[in-house]
């Protein structure tokens, strides 16, 4: 905190980070993080993995860095830990210089710098990364994503941290590579989150939840939980913007309720419903103003533009209980009045004109 804006390429705020982790479950498997700072990712899987009874040996760890001081500052991160990690033979671009050429990994997880410009130099138009199009050299946002999915494992999931535009740019060919991802139905999720939630920028930002595999399946963890449900064409919508609190005057977070609010929205949507109800299980249902589940023939209606607030619409006001019949024949009374005593002061206001020359 004290490094204030140099301080925001080692730090992703700590509830954005087990937000990521809550939502992905990364209890075994390959964990990958191509932009990984100092390893806050990796830190919070291995706690989510231990406080669910697990054993951190069941997850391995794959990093890259170009930062040399961060990319040591991550390898410590982990030696303190007592991780196995592999952050690759040393500090490297991800564009030029791929540090896991071979790797698929079952989870990614990212935090990239947001609209970074000039990523491009070395890097060739026919790269096979860029299978749903070339990203432009003006902004990185979908050269990282495509990244990831090209080391996306076929039954993995994805998350990463992105500037707004990224979910309604049409500039330089985003557009198209934007509808080419929807139209694979890889997109899974999309959280809009607040302002303030960073002490290196400003810049509103979102998270997108991918995988390569919506079919139904049992959960990676063994504990009996419900089989996730056919996903195929549908995306859930979640506007977490009016949630989290201010810490002081500058930064707002989340406080834990808002982490396990949105983390049991998704979880809830993934799930079968059993014939007889499991006790615990939550039943997904459409909020008003929070969340939304969407089918392709949604969001094609929508141009292919994924902010959340397009799908969730306003929030449902609270009415006491009153009927819509009640409530309109009541405002409407109200209305009549105020026009009835705007016509009489209009009265009144030309009247005082005239006495004084005007208006005539």
């Amino acid at each position: 905190m004290a490094e204030g804006k140099k301080g925001g390429q080692y730090y992703t705020p700590k509830s954005i980070v087990t937000l990521i982790v809550e939502m992905l479950e990364p209890y075994q498997g390959r964990v990958y993080d191509p932009c990984c700072g100092s390893g806050g990712f990796f830190v919070q899987s291995e706690k989510f993995v231990e406080e669910h009874g697990g054993r951190i040996g069941q997850i391995s760890v794959y990093g890259q860095e170009s930062n040399p001081t961060t990319w040591r500052l991550a390898s410590m991160n982990m030696a303190i830990r007592g991780m196995d990690f592999d952050f690759g033979k040393e500090p490297a671009s991800t564009y030029t210089r791929d540090q896991h050429p071979d790797l698929r990994a079952d989870f990614i997880m990212a935090n990239p710098p947001f609209n970074m410009k000039e990523w491009n130099a070395g890097v060739k138009d026919d790269d096979p990364r860029w299978h749903y199009g070339i990203p432009p050299a003006s902004n990185a946002n979908f050269a990282w994503m495509q990244h990831m999915i090209h080391h996306l494992a076929p039954h993995g999931s994805m998350a990463l941290l992105l500037a707004n535009g990224s979910m309604s740019s049409n500039t330089n060919n985003e557009g198209g590579i934007r509808k080419a991802l929807i139209e694979a139905d890889l997109i899974e999720c999309m959280v809009a989150l607040p302002g303030q939630l960073f002490t290196n920028t400003q810049i509103p930002a979102c998270i997108w939840f991918l995988t390569k595999h919506k079919q139904s399946g049992r959960h990676a963890r063994e504990s009996g939980n419900p089989e996730l449900r056919n996903r195929k064409g549908e995306t859930l919508f979640i506007d977490a913007r009016n949630l989290g609190y201010m810490k002081d005057r500058v930064l707002r977070d989340f406080a834990p309720e808002d982490i396990r609010k949105i983390a049991d929205t998704f979880h809830a949507w993934k799930q079968s419903v059993r014939p007889e109800p499991v006790e615990g299980q939550l039943i997904y249902q459409d909020i008003p103003g929070f969340c939304k589940a969407a089918m392709l023939t949604d969001i094609k209606k929508h141009d292919y533009v994924l902010t959340p607030g397009h799908y969730v619409g306003a929030a449902e006001q609270e009415t006491d209980g009153e009927p819509f019949e009640d409530i309109m024949a009541r405002l409407t009374a109200q209305l009549n009045e105020q026009f009835r005593e705007s016509a009489r002061l209009e009265a009144v206001i030309r009247e005082n004109l005239a006495r004084l020359g005007y208006g005539r």
